[in-house]
């Protein structure tokens, strides 16, 4: 009886479940699809589109201020419409929460249409044609609530644990790579209002008609772009795959409003939120005019424009790899945002007393600006997916695009409050780089004193074996 194997029947349970489940752990079904990479790039070009639109005017505020009139603190204006989107936040993030990702990326998407289409109207009347544009810009960002944070919520809902954070990354960072798309596009096709042949022999001005024909074929080419994505979005955009890939996505969540009241109560929420919108928020208006910052240092309207992008771009191939590097090593998050936050820190005070040579004496070269400018936006921009898985831990089980709308908001609040100020004091505009200096220290102290957690990981590792 001791040495025989025990037969299949001997096997079976005495007692069975009356639903007949013999398991101790709930099994969820799993898969990944392949289409999940389709649904990433069309919701990446949407928000490439929308910080395309969104920096537009900074960085060709020169030939704008011919064109159209637009003084220093219009070009502030133009820029602060953004920030200014996310005053609604609140029902884009309930429509995300209530009707998913696809009826709020179509209402995303029709915002910026439409925005395009106004900007775009090649009216006579000066006057009428600048209050289209603003318009426009206002429109566009509307659109920024949805595309600004709906990143973790698709990343969590399309793809399987190892790949969350690199998804996040490139979601949330195409609209980064819009802004610095931006920085080369309208300076090499608009051109500055005096060019020169040799740099030496100065030509006749432009006259205002050729710089706005110019501003205008960018507008329509942005225009025709925009619509040809809304088709592709309104064509196949689906809310989420049949099969979960993971047991986070087939999890329940909180209700919007027992969310709201969670965060407003997680005190080391609020923590985390206000590390992330400070600099965050600072950064975004410090990048949208960029251009008038590096006018006192006698940088042009191209080579601003050419540092611009490779900050934006330097931070968004950086901040996938840390993303990347996130997935494989888990657990780890507080870790990589101490070290990128320092170097924000560094970085930024180097390029604010750059700025300052008169007064630092310290060498001011064009090499010394493009360097210390590109760490900025290589350390900061590349922060920002980490921010966001760090968030989703934190607070889970509340909704990742709730999380994600409602610390966006507060990055937008700080950046409007420093656009609101900027148009009151735009003589004299270095004040903008303290601004940035301050907030990136501000954050690396907050976070060497926040406490981790990972509650979504614990779910998905232990939960899932």
């Amino acid at each position: 009886m001791g040495a025989g194997r025990s037969t299949e029947a001997e096997r079976q349970p005495l007692i069975i479940p009356a639903n007949g489940e013999t398991h101790t752990r709930p099994v969820v079904q799993s898969r990944v699809y392949k289409r999940r990479w389709l649904v990433l790039m069309l919701f990446c070009l949407l928000g490439l589109l929308q910080g395309m639109v969104w920096n537009f005017w900074g960085p060709i505020q020169v030939s704008a201020g011919h064109a159209y009139g637009f003084t220093k603190a219009d070009i502030a204006v133009l820029v602060l419409w953004s920030p200014l989107g996310f005053l609604p936040f609140f029902l884009f993030m309930w429509l995300m929460d209530k009707k998913g990702l696809r009826a709020s990326l179509l209402l995303a998407g029709f915002f910026m249409l439409f925005g395009a289409v106004l900007r775009s109207i090649p009216l006579t009347e000066q006057r009428l044609r600048r209050w289209l544009i603003h318009g426009g810009q206002l429109m566009n960002g509307l659109a920024g609530p949805t595309i600004m944070s709906a990143g973790p919520f698709l990343s969590t809902t399309w793809f399987a644990p190892d790949q969350r954070a690199t998804a996040t990354a490139v979601a949330s960072l195409f609209a980064h790579l819009g802004g610095a798309a931006s920085f080369v596009i309208g300076p090499l096709i608009v051109p500055t209002p005096n060019d020169t042949e040799t740099g030496a022999v100065l030509e006749a001005p432009l006259p205002d008609s050729t710089i706005r024909s110019r501003i205008q074929l960018v507008m329509y080419t942005e225009l025709a772009a925009i619509a040809l994505l809304y088709a592709a979005v309104v064509l196949y955009f689906p809310s989420r795959p049949p099969i979960p890939p993971s047991v986070a996505a087939a999890s329940q969540r909180l209700s919007y409003r027992n969310s709201m009241c969670r965060l407003f109560r997680n005190h080391r929420f609020l923590m985390l939120a206000l590390a992330y919108a400070v600099p965050m928020g600072v950064m975004s208006g410090w990048a949208g005019v960029l251009d008038m910052l590096l006018t006192p240092a006698k940088v042009n309207q191209v080579d601003a424009g050419w540092i611009g992008f490779w900050s934006s771009v330097g931070g968004c191939v950086f901040g996938v790899a840390m993303a990347r590097f996130a997935d494989s090593i888990r657990g780890m998050l507080k870790l990589i945002l101490v070290l990128l936050l320092a170097g924000a820190s560094l970085s930024s005070t180097w390029f604010t007393l750059t700025c300052l040579c008169r007064v630092t004496h310290l060498p001011s070269t064009a090499a010394i600006l493009y360097t210390s400018c590109i760490l900025v936006g290589i350390f900061m921009n590349s922060s920002v997916p980490i921010f966001f898985e760090l968030f989703i831990e934190t607070v889970y089980p509340v909704p990742e695009g709730i999380t994600c709308g409602v610390v966006t908001f507060l990055a937008n609040l700080f950046c409007g409050l420093l656009l609101f100020f900027l148009t009151f004091y735009s003589t004299d505009p270095t004040w903008v780089n303290w601004c940035l200096a301050g907030s990136c220290v501000f954050s690396l102290i907050v976070i060497l004193f926040f406490r981790e957690s990972y509650d979504r990981l614990y779910l998905d590792v232990f939960v899932s074996v």
